[in-house]
């Protein structure tokens, strides 16, 4: 692909093509489609409304996918960048269709990224500055219970058709419907929050915020007791989605196919070498100790402690400008309006740590969330640096707030929709690898927090492609069939982290099948690209090229990204 701008010079505009207006007509329809869709990737308008989540809604995607790919396949590319947009538009479209017709947009419910939480969250990424602003967020607050009703007709259509989420995820999202609703839940707690630039919300527009909020709450308490009354007793007890739905699955999540029982076993290994890395730091913090005494040891010290939520903010944004202020033009070309990124306590209480993406005009930048537990005031850096450059810079923002930037390179498609979890998550666990490499894991503790971080991630890859296609579960575990017990215990051996994170880290990967093994599959997958480059150049090889060349072709499926950085179209 060629390289059109530098971040200090002004950019080249490359002509607009058909197939980029192709592309364009298609994102233009899909967010008036998805109204939340659009709100997430900063394009104005409809920001009073929600999706239609009937089987309606979901049909007229479908539609408009069929259309899209009817027309690409026609379609004549002009340059290499087009050949791109053809090749990942195309692969997105498709993919899409098949869990489509497989039921899975009808069907979807688990406790991470089903409509049940994308309702709720999208109110965290909308304006609060005026009293205008938060009458558009009442509005389409009120318009909750309809998007939830809407929702609750696809449920039931893929009952229809024996389709339901296993048990574990009705009862974890029931649960999670009734925290929102609590005393101390979102809703309840929303208008202390409400605040404008000039200071508290008051009058009439608070009053509809406050009307808005009930109707809100009351519809994900119905919403809870639905998923009890009309759900539970049709969902099945085994977690497992079965060899057929994963493929597909790792497919759409990775953009590439990979080989499922090879990548079962390299994730064993991989998990074996991370635990004996983290053996020999453990043994010089103190001699003699395991990895769970080491971390311990790094707990009780003072030098990795932070005490409160205002001090955990300032920690991120600290270490996320440092970084950003040490990389630019030395192993990453960052384009001015990307150098900012805001660090944000989120009003949720999960527990989840997210990058959220800059605007198209980059009037809203890109900001990195964490949403603390309740009642969480004490938290340990040595475990958490390596989160700050999976977010941050060298990860997530750079990866988006880049390629957003690009406009005079690519379509908005490929800007701003073009999203791959493997691409996504593979590079964020690359660009953390990459800062070891550059030194800045060289403190043992937070080399321990990396690979840590790393092992959780690998024994995802264990979990998830064992339980889902039914491989034998490893000896140290018991051999055999997989079950949850088999599963906890793997997780908590190399896991370090509280019980009730891991606990909602298993529920995801039951209920979520294929994306949280995307993580290490695409960081290997990204590796194995930069050999290959580096093979193929040698001595020429340059890591900061290599770098812009792959992120200027944004967030495409893993083997398109491989044929375009390779120039194997």
């Amino acid at each position: 692909m060629t390289d059109t701008t530098t971040s200090t010079e002004a950019p080249l505009t490359r002509p607009q093509t058909e197939v980029d207006h192709l592309a364009e007509k298609y994102f233009d329809a899909m967010v008036e489609l998805s109204p939340i869709q659009a709100t997430y990737l900063g394009v104005p308008g409809r920001e009073d409304e929600l999706d239609d989540l009937s089987p309606a809604g979901h049909a007229a995607h479908s539609d408009l996918r069929r259309a899209t790919l009817a027309e690409l396949a026609t379609a004549t590319p002009m340059d290499d960048v087009d050949r791109v947009t053809i090749a990942a538009l195309t692969d997105r479209l498709e993919l899409a269709e098949q869990r489509h017709a497989a039921g899975l947009d009808e069907m979807a419910l688990n406790v991470l990224a089903s409509p049940l939480q994308l309702v709720r969250d999208i109110f965290d990424l909308m304006p609060q500055e005026s009293e205008a602003h938060w009458q558009t967020f009442a509005v389409r607050m009120s318009r909750i219970p309809a998007a939830l009703e809407g929702y609750r007709e696809s449920l039931l259509a893929a009952r229809e058709r024996g389709l339901v989420s296993p048990r574990r995820q009705v009862v974890a999202c029931a649960e999670q419907s009734r925290d929102l609703t609590a005393d101390d839940g979102y809703f309840a707690t929303l208008l202390t929050r409400a605040q404008t630039a000039d200071g508290p919300l008051e009058g009439n527009v608070k009053a509809e915020l406050a009307a808005a909020a009930n109707v809100a709450s009351a519809a994900y308490g119905t919403m809870a007791d639905w998923l009890e009354r009309e759900l539970l007793p049709h969902a099945p007890e085994a977690d497992a989605c079965g060899r057929e739905r994963y493929a597909l699955e790792s497919r759409y999540f990775l953009g590439a196919t990979v080989d499922l029982e090879e990548t079962y076993a390299w994730g064993q290994r991989e998990v074996a070498s991370l635990h004996a890395q983290m053996m020999e730091i453990a043994e010089g913090l103190e001699p003699g100790a395991s990895v769970a005494r080491a971390v311990e040891v790094l707990d009780s010290d003072p030098t990795y402690q932070l005490h409160g939520t205002d001090a955990l903010k300032s920690w991120m944004q600290e270490r996320a400008d440092e970084v950003i202020r040490n990389l630019t033009d030395v192993h990453f070309d960052i384009p001015e309006p990307v150098q900012r990124i805001e660090c944000m306590i989120a009003p949720t209480q999960t527990g989840g740590i997210y990058y959220t993406g800059p605007s198209d005009d980059f009037s809203r930048p890109g900001r990195m969330w964490w949403s603390v537990p309740k009642g969480k005031t004490e938290f340990l850096t040595w475990n958490e640096l390596t989160t700050v450059y999976h977010e941050g810079v060298p990860g997530h923002h750079l990866q988006i707030a880049q390629t957003v930037y690009r406009s005079a390179l690519l379509n908005r498609w490929r800007r701003l929709e073009s999203f791959t979890s493997g691409h996504a998550e593979g590079w964020a666990l690359y660009a953390e690898r990459l800062m070891a490499e550059l030194g800045y894991m060289d403190d043992p503790g937070n080399r321990m927090g990396w690979l840590g971080g790393q092992s959780l991630r690998a024994a995802r890859v264990v979990i998830d492609i064992g339980v889902h296609c039914g491989f034998e579960a490893p000896a140290e575990v018991g051999g055999g069939a997989w079950d949850y017990d088999k599963a906890w215990t793997y997780l908590t051996r190399y896991g370090f982290m509280d019980e009730k994170t891991l606990r909602f880290e298993l529920n995801r990967y039951l209920g979520w099948p294929g994306q949280a093994p995307a993580y290490k599959i695409g960081e290997r997958l990204w590796l194995q690209l930069r050999d290959e480059v580096k093979r193929r150049q040698g001595d020429a090889f340059d890591l900061k090229s290599f770098h812009r060349r792959a992120l200027d072709i944004g967030g495409v499926g893993l083997d398109t990204l491989r044929a375009a950085v390779l120039e194997e179209f």
